[in-house]
C-alpha cells in the first residue's frame, strides 16, 4: 500500500537479509508523562500495511529540527538504533514508532476533515537572454526589501521593464509555476542547471486560479489540476493568459544557486524527503513534527484514490493555513508535478506525540 498509497515511495532503501534473529530496539527509560493512556500509532487504520523502514529513514534524516525535549529524546534514540543496527530491519522500524509514540488527532473547529494538496520541485528550461519565448523574467530580490513589505501586484510588476538584471529567462507559464511551487531548478542552453531558491516575496496573498477559470468556462470544473491550467496558458500565451496570472496578485522573487542534485530545503532548513514530508501551518504544528496522514477521494480528474502514511512536517506556504491542512512534497521532476497536479483530498492527520 504505501508507505503512501497506491503510489508508493519515491526511493526505496535496500533492505538486507537478518543474519539471524532480529536484534532489541534500543531503549530509553521514559518517564511517565501527560501523554501515559493515550492510544499508540498501531491503532491507526492502515498502519500494519506502512512501510515502516522508509518512513523511519525519513525520520532520521529530518528530526534534527526539533527542538522539544521529548522529540529530541526520541531523535537521538532513532539515531542510535540506526547506528548500531546492521541492518534496520521493517519490525525493528515499526517497534521505534510504537514504543515511542502516541497518537492525537488533529480536529478542524467543525470536526469536519481538512484538504490534502500537493507540490514538487519542478525543473524548467530557461535562458540566459530573452528571445521570443523565453520572454518573461527571473527578477532577484528587491533592493532594501524587508520582511513585511508589500508590493506591488503581479500586474503591476510584470507590466513594467525589470527593476533589476533578470537573473534568468523563462516561458511565462512555467516561471508563473515556479513561483506557486516557490522553488525549482532551471536547466541552461549550455547544458548547466541551477537552483532556483525563493528570496522574497510582494507581501501579496497567494490566490488560485483554477476556480476563477472554471467559472469563466475556460476549464471544467474537475479539470483544474495544474497540468491543465499550464498547458492552457501555454496555448494562450499572452494577454489572455496575463490576464489569468493576474488573478494571483502573489510575485515570488528568487536567488540562483548550485544545483546538488538532490532535494530542495523546506522552511526547516532541511532537504525534504520526496513522499515523507509535508508542509504545514506554523501555528498548528512545529517542525519536526510527526503525523500520519489518511486522504481519501481527491476530486480532480485523473486523481489517485488515497494516500495515507507517516511524514514529517518540514515546511510552510501561504496557502497552507489551519490545523488539518497539508501540501505533501512529491519529489522533484515531471513525473512528481503530475501526480501532484491532481492532488486535492479530504484529508486527516494525527499528531505522533513523542513519549
Amino acid at each position: 500500500m504505501f508507505g503512501l498509497l497506491l503510489a508508493g515511495c519515491a526511493t526505496q532503501t535496500p533492505i538486507a537479509p537478518a543474519p539471524g534473529p532480529a536484534a532489541p530496539v534500543p531503549s530509553i527509560t521514559l518517564p511517565s508523562s501527560p501523554v501515559d493512556g493515550l492510544p499508540g500509532p498501531a491503532t491507526l487504520a492502515g498502519w500494519a500495511d506502512e512501510d515502516h523502514l522508509s518512513a523511519f529513514v525519513a525520520y532520521v534524516q529530518t528530526c534534527g529540527v526539533a527542538r522539544e525535549m521529548a522529540a529530541v529524546r526520541q531523535c537521538e534514540r532513532g539515531r542510535l538504533i540506526q547506528q548500531t543496527s546492521r541492518p534496520v530491519t521493517p519490525s525493528m522500524a515499526r517497534a521505534f514508532f510504537e514504543t515511542g509514540f502516541v497518537v492525537v488527532q488533529a480536529e478542524t473547529a467543525d470536526s469536519g476533515p481538512g484538504l490534502l494538496t500537493a507540490y514538487f520541485a519542478p525543473e524548467y528550461e530557461a535562458r540566459r537572454v530573452p528571445d521570443a519565448i523565453f520572454d518573461t523574467p527571473v527578477l532577484p530580490r528587491p533592493e532594501g526589501w524587508t520582511r513585511g513589505w508589500v508590493g506591488p501586484v503581479r500586474a503591476e510588476i510584470e507590466a513594467g521593464p525589470p527593476p533589476a538584471p533578470p537573473l534568468a529567462w523563462m516561458r511565462a507559464e512555467d516561471l508563473f509555476f515556479l513561483q506557486i511551487q516557490g522553488s525549482g531548478y532551471l536547466t541552461f542552453e549550455d547544458g548547466s542547471k541551477a537552483r532556483a531558491a525563493y528570496a522574497a516575496d510582494n507581501g501579496r496573498p497567494f490566490v488560485g486560479v483554477g476556480r476563477p477559470m472554471a467559472d469563466q468556462g475556460l476549464l471544467p470544473r474537475d479539470g483544474t489540476s495544474g497540468d491543465a491550467i499550464r498547458a492552457w496558458l501555454a496555448t494562450n500565451r499572452g494577454r489572455e493568459a496575463r490576464a489569468i496570472t493576474a488573478l494571483n496578485p502573489r510575485y515570488i522573487y528568487f536567488a540562483l544557486d548550485p544545483d546538488d542534485g538532490g532535494d530542495p530545503a523546506g522552511a526547516a532548513g532541511v532537504p525534504l524527503p520526496a513522499r515523507r514530508a509535508i508542509a504545514v501551518d506554523p501555528a498548528s504544528w512545529t517542525y519536526g513534527d510527526l503525523v500520519w496522514i489518511s486522504a481519501d477521494g481527491g476530486n480532480l480528474r485523473g486523481a489517485r484514490g488515497s494516500y495515507r502514511g507517516l511524514v514529517v512536517a518540514l515546511d510552510t506556504g501561504s496557502a497552507i493555513r489551519g490545523p488539518v491542512r497539508a501540501d505533501f512534497y512529491m519529489g522533484r521532476g515531471a513525473a512528481a508535478g503530475e501526480e501532484a497536479g491532481t492532488v486535492r483530498h479530504p484529508l486527516r492527520m494525527w499528531r505522533l506525540i513523542p513519549r
